[in-house]
């Protein structure tokens, strides 16, 4: 398969495994990055975040130490912090390309395998 799929996720979440499982019960390669310990540079977030329809889709709201960001008003101070504390990233996120998915989305992943 030609695609080039990276899961930015967490060890401990159970929609980071099912997404890993996803793709090697289908022979697809992908690189995973654990969120918490590697995070995500300013350009990835931003791709992603076109990618996904905005920053609020990328941020757990149910994570320990989340609700500052709920009430952060500008979006720049948002991703900072987002960078800052990636455990605070709702996982997984899989990208390929310039396309990328929040949380476990097996229909948008299988269309990407089509389109490649």
């Amino acid at each position: 398969m030609g695609a080039n799929i990276q899961i930015f996720g967490k060890n401990k979440c159970f929609d980071t495994k099912k997404a890993q499982r996803f793709f090697k019960e289908r022979g697809v390669k992908f690189q995973m990055i654990d969120l918490p310990r590697f995070g995500m540079s300013a350009g990835e977030l931003q791709s992603v975040k076109r990618a996904v329809g905005g920053l609020d889709e990328l941020i757990d709201y149910d994570a320990p130490d989340a609700a500052v960001l709920r009430y952060t008003a500008y979006e720049e101070d948002r991703e900072r912090m987002l960078l800052e504390r990636p455990e605070l990233f709702r996982t997984p996120i899989v990208r390929c390309g310039r396309e990328a998915a929040v949380g476990y989305q097996p229909d948008a992943w299988k269309r990407w395998l089509e389109e490649k």
